[in-house]
C-alpha cells in the first residue's frame, strides 16, 4: 500500500513536495534517542529529509510537548504559562478545561517514532500520516478529505500547540476510528521552526485507510488540481 500511495501522491503533487511522515508508538525505537531542541517541531520537520526520529520521555523536554505526546501528565505550571506568558488563552482555568477535554491518557509504549513513508515497509504501528503542506498542497489534501465525507468536521482547525495538532488530535481520532483530519501549525511559538509557507495536515490512520480507497476518484486527479500541481512544481507562474 505504501508504494502505491507514494506513486499516486507524486502524480498528484509532483516531485518537489515533502514526502509524508508516518508516526506511531512502539516498544522499539527506530532511531537512537538523541538530544533535540526544547521544541520538537523542528526535529519532526527534519524527518522529511529522510532521517527518522524517535521521541521518548528522555528527549521530550518541553512540558507541553511531554503532555501532548502522552509521555507525562500536565505540569502544574502549564496553565499559567499558556495564559499569562504566552497569552494564548485568557485565563489559566481555560487551559485546564481545554486539556481536560482532550482526555489524554499516558502511553503504555516508551517510544514515539516518526519515519518518512518511503523508508517504511509497513504502517502497522502508525497512528497518523503527517504532511507539511503549502496552501496549494493543502488545497489538494482537503479536497481529497472532503470527497467522501460531508461532516462539518471532515477537516478541522482547533486551538493547539504544534505538537498537539500533530500527535494528540490524530491519536485520539484514530483510536475512536473517527473520520476527521486536522490542519495545524498555527502555534506562533513553533512557526519559526517550519518553512514560512507551510502548515501541517494530519490524517489519522483509520481515516487514511478509508481515503486510500477514494484517492484516484477524488479531485486530486481532475483538471483544477492538475493546474495547481503545475504551479506547485513551477511549470506555470505563481
Amino acid at each position: 500500500m505504501i508504494q502505491k500511495f507514494l506513486q499516486r501522491y507524486r502524480e498528484a503533487f509532483g516531485d518537489g513536495v515533502p514526502l509524508p511522515v508516518a508516526f506511531g508508538y512502539s516498544d522499539t525505537p527506530v532511531e537512537k534517542i538523541r538530544k533535540i531542541p526544547r521544541c520538537m517541531i523542528g526535529a519532526i520537520r527534519k524527518v522529511c529529509d529522510g532521517q527518522a526520529l524517535t521521541l521518548s520521555v528522555d528527549n521530550v523536554l518541553c512540558g507541553g510537548g511531554s503532555l501532548y505526546t502522552r509521555f507525562a501528565p500536565m505540569q502544574e505550571r502549564i496553565p499559567r504559562f499558556v495564559s499569562e506568558q504566552e497569552h494564548y488563552k485568557q485565563t489559566p482555568e481555560q487551559v485546564k478545561t481545554y486539556v481536560s477535554r482532550l482526555g489524554i491518557s499516558l502511553t503504555e509504549k516508551p517510544y514515539l517514532n516518526f519515519v518518512r513513508m518511503d523508508k517504511l515497509a509497513s504502517l502497522d504501528d502508525a497512528e497518523g500520516i503527517l504532511f507539511f503542506a503549502t496552501p496549494d498542497v493543502l488545497s489538494g489534501l482537503c479536497s481529497w478529505a472532503f470527497y467522501d465525507n460531508d461532516a462539518d468536521d471532515a477537516v478541522c482547525t482547533r486551538f493547539a500547540s504544534g505538537c498537539c495538532s500533530i500527535v494528540t488530535f490524530a491519536v485520539n481520532e484514530n483510536r475512536k476510528q473517527g473520520r476527521s483530519c486536522f490542519i495545524g501549525m498555527l502555534d506562533p511559538s513553533a512557526r519559526p521552526l517550519v518553512p514560512a509557507n507551510e502548515l501541517t495536515f494530519v490524517i489519522p490512520m483509520h481515516r487514511f485507510n478509508e481515503m486510500m480507497q477514494t484517492m484516484e476518484q477524488s479531485a486530486l486527479f481532475q483538471k483544477a488540481c492538475l493546474i495547481v500541481r503545475k504551479r506547485i512544481n513551477g511549470e506555470i507562474g505563481k
